[in-house]
């Protein structure tokens, strides 16, 4: 009987580095036994204490990098394992975001092993997958789920402005993913993430007129005139809401003002009515969905700080 042939320790050594080159120090078994290394070399090398296994399949041979967690999530938690989820944006890219967990989706008929950290959600059809780099789910998808499986609506709708904000997640392909998969919410956090995915992705109509002028009447404000065209310097232009007699405007900025250059023109603007004699209050719109008493609160003194000027 042939056995496998042992390897030396430099030899070890070069394929485990290559392998874990890209995979933040970690490598699967499988990979090293396709390259030579056997059972054998890999418990010399845990004896001798510089390889050490961190599960199943996977093997620390190197100082561990932070993306190391998600190929051993993936690969300890069951066949066809794929990111979702926060961690599978951070993946692909989003800055400015620390998930507090692994979420793990995988076909439901697949054997599973649950690992402390790491939540799995078995799926009678898998969402579009990404191949490239570690195995995770589109973005556009993962967008859905993590703002679903948010720990706060103020979670999720951080999570949707910093993909749309950062060009992770183009806005129409946010509102076509949400359409699609909205079913994976449930109870009174789908209206609200309805509302928010709506906000983000469509700015442009993002806060109806008559949102706001409810907003008002129900804090027994006067009614304020909307779409004001006004000529200033450098042309024409259309003020969201102004009250006339009180030199108050208030600009309600969608999602798509903090995109590209759009905070550059909305400065320019603002500066413009600021220097007519005006006062200028930024209610941004997710501000009035999260805290729309607090920014209604500044409105209301606006308006009494001008009545009494």
């Amino acid at each position: 009987m042939a056995y496998p042939r042992r390897t030396s320790r430099q030899q070890r050594a070069r394929v485990a580095a290559r392998l874990a080159h890209d995979h933040g120090g970690v490598v699967h078994r499988r990979d090293l036994l396709r390259l030579g290394v056997t059972r054998s070399d890999v418990r010399a090398e845990r004896l001798a204490g510089r390889w050490e296994l961190l599960g199943r399949h996977t093997v620390r041979v190197a100082q561990l990098e932070p993306h190391a967690q998600w190929w051993l999530a993936v690969w300890e938690s069951g066949s066809a394992a794929h990111l979702d989820g926060a961690a599978a944006l951070v993946a692909s890219g989003l800055n400015g975001f620390q998930p507090a967990r692994i979420d793990i989706s995988l076909p439901r008929n697949n054997r599973r092993h649950r690992r402390s950290g790491v939540v799995l959600h078995q799926r009678l059809t898998m969402p579009p997958t990404l191949g490239a780099g570690v195995p995770r789910v589109r973005p556009d998808v993962a967008l859905v789920h993590a703002a679903a499986w948010a720990v706060s609506e103020r979670q999720a709708a951080l999570l949707i402005c910093l993909a749309v904000q950062q060009r992770l997640v183009p806005p129409q392909r946010l509102l076509r993913a949400w359409s699609a998969h909205q079913l994976a919410t449930r109870g009174t956090r789908r209206t609200f993430l309805a509302t928010v995915v709506r906000d983000v992705g469509d700015g442009a109509h993002s806060l109806g007129e008559l949102d706001f002028a409810l907003l008002c009447r129900r804090r027994g404000l006067p009614s304020p005139d909307r779409q004001v065209v006004v000529e200033l310097e450098d042309g024409r232009v259309y003020l969201d809401v102004r009250w006339r007699g009180r030199e108050l405007v208030v600009e309600v900025d969608g999602g798509h003002h903090a995109l590209a250059l759009n905070t550059v023109a909305d400065a320019l603007r603002q500066n413009e009515v600021v220097l007519t004699g005006s006062r200028v209050l930024r209610l941004p719109v997710l501000g009035l969905r999260l805290e729309a008493d607090a920014f209604m609160d500044q409105v209301a003194r606006g308006l009494a700080q001008s009545a009494a000027a």
